[in-house]
């Protein structure tokens, strides 16, 4: 029994993101496995990217990084305004859409369209939608298939530390 146990952990953990992934902001180009920086609106070095965000901030939006659940302030924001991303500013979410998801991160059922980019990332061994900010590349969090039924059936599952709550006026 010990040794099953033992073979479950070194194949999940044989199964996890490797280095030989891409990383985030990056692209595989087709030949002979070079990567190409991957362009945005806003683009910024590193150094300045560290400057304007907090630490948390920069972990999640520029390292694809995962705050702690129920750690964000704006999951009990209930006022009317619009979730921006907080390295660009660029209205992401509509506080209307926002649902207690009971997860522990801000979820919302759509997003303001052409405002958030998808791709698909491996980082927990299968594959998941990620979400990331259309103008500056900011790693938002994950799309998944199990929202509300009455609405869209989604569930954007953002990271707090990737918003920023501007109230309506």
């Amino acid at each position: 029994m010990k040794k099953i146990y033992l073979i479950g952990i070194c194949l999940l953990a044989l199964s996890c993101k490797g280095v030989s992934q891409e990383k985030e902001g990056q692209k595989a180009s087709s030949d002979a496995g070079a990567q190409e920086q991957e362009t945005y609106a806003v683009n910024k070095t590193e150094a300045q990217w560290k400057a304007e965000l907090t630490d948390m901030q920069f972990y999640v939006l520029r390292k694809a990084g995962t705050e702690n659940a129920w750690s964000s302030d704006l999951l009990d924001i209930k006022a009317p305004g619009t979730y921006v991303c907080a390295g660009c500013g660029t209205p992401l979410f509509k506080s209307e859409h926002k649902f207690d998801s009971g997860t522990g991160w801000p979820s919302f059922d759509r997003e303001i369209e052409g405002n958030v980019a998808y791709d698909v990332d491996y980082d927990i061994g299968y594959p998941r939608t990620e979400e990331h900010c259309a103008v500056c590349g900011g790693h938002l969090g994950h799309v998944f298939n199990d929202g509300p039924a009455n609405t869209t059936g989604k569930r954007h599952c953002i990271n707090g530390a990737a918003l920023k709550f501007v109230p309506a006026e």
